[in-house]
């Protein structure tokens, strides 16, 4: 009498289980990059802080007539009307003279700049209509300024060059969801198949 070879589907059916949670590895790694677009995950560096002296200063942007009330930082894919909002993190900075200017880069055109003023809210409001300026690369400025020497520091800005990561994000989610369901399909149907199968005399 012969014996059923069980090995084969057993191999089929890990193979199938490894390529299922490979896909939920996929998964897990593209939903990380759009949940940390803007602060950063927790032990990460917020991008979006301008460090001046030993002072930070978080920079928010705003497009609302293109994108509500969604926040960016160094990325705005869009082009358009735009509110900057500088926020001192500290107290030390209120009681400091602070300039803050945005440019166009390469050129160093000046879409933005607020004289320096001591800003006692610690916060400061502004707004660009970058489609009269185009898209490309841009430098938001906040500088010190005391007895005609000035501390200035700044972060990179993308304006209008890059989409939105988060646009992608349901594609993404829908095209992996059916992939693993896939998976599932194909190891019930091999089950089925290896147990119709009948025993060998």
């Amino acid at each position: 009498m012969k014996k059923n070879i069980l090995f084969p589907p057993l191999i089929n059916t890990l193979a199938c289980s490894c390529r299922a949670l490979g896909l939920f590895g996929l998964l897990a790694v593209a939903l990380p990059s759009a949940v940390y677009a803007h602060r950063g995950a927790n032990n990460e560096v917020d991008a979006c802080n301008i460090l001046v002296g030993h002072e930070r200063v978080h920079f928010t942007a705003y497009t609302p007539a293109l994108s509500n009330d969604k926040e960016y930082c160094q990325i705005i894919p869009h082009l358009g009307s735009t509110n900057l909002v500088f926020d001192y993190e500290g107290k030390g900075l209120r009681n400091l003279t602070v300039e803050f200017e945005v440019t166009k880069e390469p050129e160093g055109i000046r879409v933005f700049y607020l004289e320096p003023t001591k800003i006692k809210s610690g916060t400061v409001n502004g707004a660009v209509d970058f489609s009269k300026f185009g898209a490309g690369n841009y430098l938001a400025h906040v500088a010190i300024v005391h007895q005609d020497k000035s501390i200035d520091s700044h972060i990179p800005l993308s304006i209008g060059l890059e989409q939105e990561a988060s646009d992608n994000l349901p594609i993404k989610s829908l095209f992996v969801v059916v992939l693993i369901a896939g998976v599932v399909y194909l190891m019930k149907r091999a089950a089925g198949k290896h147990a119709a199968r009948p025993s060998d005399a």
